[in-house]
């Protein structure tokens, strides 16, 4: 009688607890990647939604003027106060920034207005120009940005001056130019691509068409995009020396003898196309089409893609 009285066990046994708590962070640790994956999806969605808006900006750009936009390297010195307007600014009234554009007065022409003619121009962040995937996407102004005092408003976008390349690390020079400037190994100021630094200076003046690429547009390179804190010379979207890279240096490239990036002082190696996201990294083509390229590219593909004018038989991404 005593052992039908007796009530019925409350609770978990310690074991049991255990085996509950096990469970739960099994599926924990099975949702955290699926998290990660769901977000870094979205995030690689919208960098190539912006590198989309860019390039119709380009596009719109070039209906208007019937060139792309240039930029202007040098004109009375670098840095701040000289007159080294990007390609981005000269884009500006298309991607929806027209007040900031004619608050500038870049409308009375580039060569006659210096950076910092408005105040604005430092810190005038643009949200289009930064890539959710880089971890430092929230800090709209950074310093430490190539040539250039304070904390300007940055990109994580650039345009691209081909491959041609005459520094650094020997994997990725001399290459001399192809077609648009055979020959020459400064890719700065004479670029084998459609946007090099100083397209538009006194006596390099290459107002360049869409008809100029004759690689064709679905098959060459003219936005890629890249991390400020990978290299000082990502940075701000205004500066013609900070909106540009090339493609001689290999995507997302490593210092081999260390295995990370080289540091961000070191223009020579680090002058070209980084990301955060999985693998590789995204290019807007001449045609606006955006494509993911992985970083295991072939570097010839990678390199041959930048050219406007090479005539490569193997400058397609379905050559990979």
């Amino acid at each position: 009688m005593r052992r039908l009285c007796q009530r019925l066990r409350e609770g978990f046994t310690l074991i049991e607890l255990l085996v509950v708590i096990a469970i739960i962070a099994i599926l924990i640790a099975l949702l955290v990647p699926a998290v990660q994956k769901v977000r870094e999806a979205a995030a690689r969605t919208q960098c190539q939604n912006n590198l989309k808006q860019l390039a119709l900006g380009v596009h719109s750009y070039h209906d208007t003027f019937k060139s792309v936009p240039q930029n202007y390297g040098g004109l009375n010195g670098w840095a701040n106060g000289s007159s080294s307007w990007s390609w981005i600014a000269m884009t500006l009234p298309y991607i929806e920034q027209a007040p900031l554009y004619n608050s500038i007065g870049l409308s009375a022409g580039a060569a006659n207005v210096r950076l910092n003619t408005s105040p604005l121009t430092l810190s005038s962040a643009i949200p289009i120009l930064r890539c959710p995937s880089d971890p430092d996407a929230q800090t709209l102004l950074m310093t430490g940005r190539a040539d250039i005092s304070g904390a300007p408003a940055v990109s994580n976008y650039k345009g691209v001056s081909g491959q041609n390349w005459g520094w650094g690390n020997a994997l990725w020079n001399p290459l001399p130019g192809i077609g648009a400037n055979n020959g020459s190994t400064n890719g700065l100021e004479s670029g084998d691509g459609l946007l090099y630094r100083s397209n538009a200076s006194a006596g390099t003046l290459k107002k360049y068409t869409f008809l100029s690429v004759t690689d064709g547009t679905s098959n060459t390179f003219m936005i890629g995009e890249s991390l400020p804190n990978a290299c000082a010379w990502t940075g701000w979207w205004a500066y013609s020396n900070n909106v540009t890279g090339t493609c001689g240096i290999y995507p997302n490239a490593q210092d081999t003898a260390v295995g990370a990036y080289v540091g961000p002082g070191d223009w020579n190696s680090c002058y070209a196309f980084h990301s955060k996201h999985t693998g590789g990294l995204q290019f807007a083509m001449v045609d606006g089409s955006v494509h993911y390229v992985p970083n295991n590219i072939s570097i010839t593909v990678y390199r041959h893609l930048a050219t406007i004018m090479g005539n490569e038989a193997d400058g397609s991404l379905q050559n990979q």
